[in-house]
């Protein structure tokens, strides 16, 4: 099954604002979903520059949603504790290009 992920940021000023340390760690953050890409549980992940509050955003593929809530727990940003959050929307209709 498919699932929206929507990466919160710790405030609202983080993609304008963030410290080298944020900005390491949103590279470890890129990795972890790259790696998931090459394993075939991501579909497109990235940077939403939304006007009303920048934010990650991903389309995953996994058997339910305890599955996605394990990797979106697995990633750096929420490991770290700093305050990023996921919602996680489930997909159940849609089509992939290609």
């Amino acid at each position: 099954m498919n699932f929206f992920c929507k990466l919160l940021p710790p405030r609202a000023t983080f993609a304008m604002d963030m410290s080298e340390a944020e900005m390491r760690l949103m590279q470890e953050h890129a990795a972890y979903w790259s790696d998931a890409v090459a394993r075939g549980n991501v579909i497109t992940f990235g940077f939403v520059a939304d006007p009303s509050g920048p934010f990650g955003m991903g389309v995953v593929e996994f058997a339910g949603e305890a599955e996605v809530r394990a990797f979106t727990n697995g990633d750096p940003t929420i490991r770290s504790g700093q305050g990023f959050a996921f919602e996680i929307h489930p997909m159940p209709m849609g089509a992939v290009r290609g």
